[in-house]
């Protein structure tokens, strides 16, 4: 009996090894920016963490996903002697290729990697920038030019593949940016100004609804809540915050706001029956929800007189984190502040974070993931950080150098990738590399 007993402790001791956390979709398993997994080391070691692979790669600023073994990411590759424009901002037309590539998570090793012909017409043109998503099997993945491909996650086949916009002409400025979301049989993918939100079959791809029409589309990933006793797709475009039904498409309620130079990016977050946004140049919005019915109503809203004069937050690429009554984002010139959820007055900012010298940098970045009771903060410089974050102030407790700025879109070497986190590691990439490090506790 005690053999017995032993081995079972034995056989439920490696079960529990073996359970890990994937990062199946844009911000982990439930969309929330939250790594969930236990067993994570508290300081970084003097000489840095241990790096498990790393594997060359293309060009882009989509986050790697991971899930059962295997990671998968997006790149882009040029062709036939071609460059990119020495000017972000140029809109001219680039042959290349749009690649999709899976890794085993063991090793990086390629399993199978997919390639299709992909013209740019986009400004920062480096490459797609939609995180890829893995369910029940396959792996769903868009494309900076709206390209959107269904593949056997195991073996790379092409299930189906169709595009959001009929032609270049449709594709927003900056590119098809929103990361694609799973909600019962359809995959809701962020579209462009004759159809902001369209929802496919997640079988076959077939269109089952578009809605809405927009000056443009924007940049914010689809979001779905639950509030006033329904699920709501919550679609954040240049004109309006909008709620629609996510089996019809039908429009719940909507807020107007509008945004400067179309730059709807950050994920709308929701706290409890409050729902959030933040934006670059027009400051931050706050909606009360209703909890009879999917109505809302504005509650608050905070912006500076300018981007230099701020109040509250401006937001640009951070997904904002909301916790006991605060929230924490990135504003305008790299400022990551704290401010309250009631009213958005500011409680405190630091630009230790983010820059280089500590002095302010426009759309200076870090990507902010809650693990336990810190955050891993991922920085546009290639750093990781562990820091604790509360109305007190931000507190550093630990940092190490990862992986090297290569994009020079922002005028400065950036990393402006969101990384992932499983298996008690991180995965970054940048325009040159993946790399995995282990985050394992000693």
């Amino acid at each position: 009996m005690r053999v017995l007993r032993a081995i079972g402790v034995v056989v439920v001791m490696l079960g529990s090894a073996a359970e890990a956390d994937d990062w199946p979709q844009w911000l982990g398993p439930r969309r929330d920016g939250v790594w969930r997994e236990g067993g994570i080391v508290e300081v970084f070691p003097k000489d840095g963490p241990v790096i498990r692979w790393r594997r060359a790669l293309g060009a882009g600023y989509s986050g790697p996903v991971v899930a059962e073994g295997r990671v998968y990411v997006t790149d882009r590759v040029l062709r036939g002697g071609t460059s990119n424009s020495d000017d972000p901002f140029s809109r001219g037309k680039v042959p290349g290729v749009e690649r999709v590539v899976c890794l085993d998570e063991s090793d990086g090793r390629v399993i199978w990697q997919d390639e299709y012909a992909c013209e740019y017409t986009i400004s920062y043109p480096a490459g797609p920038r939609a995180s890829p998503l893995v369910a029940g099997g396959r792996l769903y993945t868009v494309g900076a030019e709206g390209h959107v491909r269904c593949y056997e996650a195991v073996s790379g086949k092409v299930i189906w593949q169709t595009r959001l916009g009929a032609d270049s002409s449709l594709t927003p400025a900056w590119g098809y940016s929103g990361s694609p979301l799973i909600e019962g049989n359809k995959l809701i993918c962020l579209g462009n100004k004759k159809s902001v939100a369209i929802a496919l079959d997640k079988e076959t791809g077939q269109v089952l609804w578009r809605s809405l029409s927009a000056r443009d589309a924007g940049y914010a990933p689809p979001t779905v809540i639950e509030a006033g006793g329904r699920r709501q797709l919550i679609i954040w475009h240049p004109q309006a915050l909008v709620s629609l039904d996510p089996e019809t498409g039908r429009t719940y309620w909507s807020e107007p706001f509008e945004v400067r130079t179309d730059v709807s990016v950050a994920t709308p977050r929701q706290e409890g029956d409050l729902l959030y946004i933040t934006c670059f140049y027009n400051g931050s919005l706050m909606m009360k929800l209703d909890r009879a019915a999917p109505r809302a109503a504005r509650l608050w809203r905070r912006a500076g007189r300018n981007e230099y004069n701020t109040e509250g937050l401006h937001g640009l690429m951070c997904t904002p984190f909301i916790k006991d009554g605060h929230i924490y984002g990135v504003c305008a010139y790299g400022q990551l502040r704290c401010i309250k959820l009631d009213g958005g007055d500011r409680v405190w900012e630091t630009l230790a974070a983010t820059t280089k010298d500590g002095r302010p940098q426009r759309w200076a970045n870090v990507f902010i993931v809650a693990n336990g009771d810190r955050f891993f903060l991922a920085n546009e410089l290639g750093d990781l950080i562990i820091a604790r974050l509360s109305p007190a102030g931000y507190q550093e407790i630990s940092r190490a150098h990862l992986i090297e700025p290569t994009n020079r879109d922002a005028g400065r070497p950036v990393v402006w990738s969101h990384p992932a986190f499983a298996n008690k590691s991180v995965y970054m990439r940048n325009d040159k590399e993946i790399i995995c490090v282990s985050l394992a506790a000693p």
